[in-house]
């Protein structure tokens, strides 16, 4: 291996794999209910990371829109690829419901964060923060709607839930006091709390993912893996650069600034990530129906943990073409 890529992996890869390789140990080797710890993590400590980094964030409010349309951006298009692939390929509801949305949705939280974290500094945990803020409304939206296409439950009831996610509030909350000027001094006591808080969630994020992995129940419709894993590894990354330089060339035209390169990066980084396991709980309450005699979660279990097992290597060259300046 490059030592170059032999270093990105050490520092941004490789933390990120030792500690949800003790979660998945964990899960393999004891009987860990994940659902306490994903329910402390979703209400307490994420909401807390995306507090802080908001409030302090750097970001101006060209980047933060010029990043809140770029998500929205890559959403469709990739929603529209998938689909188009999946219906060529001959794929029916509900295994197309599930093919589009492990193609689309990226694991922005539990392995972005870190990752960004890790590989570009404050200003890329602050960016995966905003990403899956934006990600996690359209998960809530255009997700559930894929999910429950067919005959299955209403998708509004999925819907409702946009009204529910914490992180929602953290960012409203962060921006206001931001915005008012009620937000206290950086080295006070109440700010440390929060950080200490906050940083809690990215460990506790990647043990939750190894844990969620070790009850993976792999499916059996391969050939549609192999092709979701293509899309979300290979052809994800790619869309996301030309919606990065459509976004770009779009604010420069309207007269408004570039965004921070690093935010750029970042952000095409994100969409890069493995398949979302948000999709699990989506195809669980709203899909219907097996594909080929498998449950739809089995399936989408198998993307994720494959995916997860590619991203090793190709995030990490992705990380060095980044860094490099070869895309972006």
């Amino acid at each position: 291996m490059d030592s170059r890529l032999l270093s990105i992996f050490a520092t941004a890869i490789l933390p990120i794999v030792a500690v949800a390789a003790a979660g998945y140990v964990l899960g393999r080797f004891e009987d860990v209910d994940p659902g306490p710890l994903n329910t402390i993590t979703v209400y307490v400590l994420v909401p807390a990371l995306v507090f802080h980094s908001v409030a302090t964030a750097s970001l101006s409010g060209a980047t933060v829109a010029w990043l809140a349309i770029s998500v929205v951006g890559f959403t469709i298009a990739m929603v529209a690829l998938a689909e188009g692939v999946g219906r060529l390929a001959g794929d029916t509801e509900p295994l197309l419901g599930a093919f589009v949305l492990t193609s689309t949705f990226s694991n922005a939280g539990n392995y972005g964060i870190p990752l960004s974290d890790f590989a570009f500094g404050t200003v890329g945990r602050q960016t995966a923060v905003l990403y899956i803020v934006v990600q996690s409304v359209l998960m809530y939206t255009i997700g559930v709607y894929v999910a429950a296409r067919g005959p299955g439950k209403s998708p509004l009831a999925g819907v409702k839930r946009v009204f529910t996610i914490p992180l929602v509030y953290a960012v409203v909350a962060g921006l206001a006091a931001q915005w008012l000027g009620v937000l206290p001094p950086a080295d006070s006591a109440a700010m440390s709390t929060i950080q200490t808080v906050g940083n809690a969630s990215i460990p506790v994020m990647l043990l939750l993912l190894g844990i969620q992995l070790a009850g993976t129940n792999f499916g059996a419709a391969l050939g549609s893996v192999v092709r979701a894993n293509a899309l979300k590894m290979v052809a994800a990354p790619a869309v996301a650069v030309g919606v990065a330089l459509a976004a770009t060339a779009a604010f420069q035209g309207l007269g408004a600034a570039a965004p921070n390169q690093t935010v750029a990066r970042v952000f095409v980084l994100e969409c890069a990530t493995p398949a979302a396991v948000t999709s699990l709980i989506l195809v669980g309450e709203f899909s219907t129906g097996d594909i080929d005699g498998i449950e739809p979660e089995s399936y989408v279990s198998t993307v994720v943990f494959t995916s997860t097992l590619l991203s090793i290597p190709t995030l990490t060259v992705l990380i060095a073409l980044l860094e490099s300046g070869a895309l972006l």
